[in-house]
């Protein structure tokens, strides 16, 4: 259910509650850990519903380049997923260090990985804020943050469409209220 649309100097920011399995855009963003393996939250859901070609692209990539780096991503298959990618960065730990520095890194690692591979269409769950205990306000607050800084920095992005999907309705109402500050 979209409960809002932005617009980014021509890039639409969708607001939505919902699974993110299930999403129709291009790719989805797994909220991974550096291992990619998928134990909980919103990666176990992603990598269950997208089935065994994902796991297998996940540990061939790990067994060719080591772990992930928190702040980066790697993209794989969307296996049974209506998306074509899996996006799979690594959100900070809250309590690690650098944690907001680090969340936006892996925000746009991810939008730069959209831009290389031609994705137009892409859903974020709020990395970060559910087993990793970062706040949920200052994970959405730093989402629009970054949104709006790429898209007026890179007016000529190809991505036309950013969906911010979480399934609960604490997370999606915090993102509500965090946008009317954009």
């Amino acid at each position: 259910m979209i409960l809002k649309t932005l617009n980014i100097n021509n890039h639409a920011i969708e607001i939505v509650q919902g699974d993110i399995t299930k999403e129709n855009t291009e790719a989805v963003v797994n909220a991974a850990n550096s291992s990619l393996q998928h134990g909980g939250g919103v990666a176990l859901a992603i990598s269950s519903a997208a089935g065994k070609e994902l796991r297998k692209a996940c540990e061939r990539y790990i067994s060719k380049h080591g772990q992930v780096p928190t702040g980066n991503a790697m993209i794989t298959t969307g296996g049974n997923l209506k998306a074509k990618y899996v996006i799979h960065t690594v959100g900070p730990i809250w309590g690690s260090g650098n944690e907001d520095e680090r969340l936006k890194d892996a925000i746009i690692s991810c939008l730069e990985l959209c831009e290389k591979h031609g994705i137009k269409s892409c859903s974020f769950p709020a990395i970060s804020s559910g087993i990793y205990g970062f706040p949920k306000e200052r994970c959405a607050k730093i989402f629009f943050e970054v949104l709006n800084r790429y898209f007026n920095e890179n007016s000529d992005s190809t991505i036309e469409l950013v969906r911010l999907c979480n399934i609960d309705e604490k997370t999606s109402s915090i993102f509500l209220a965090m946008s009317k500050e954009v």
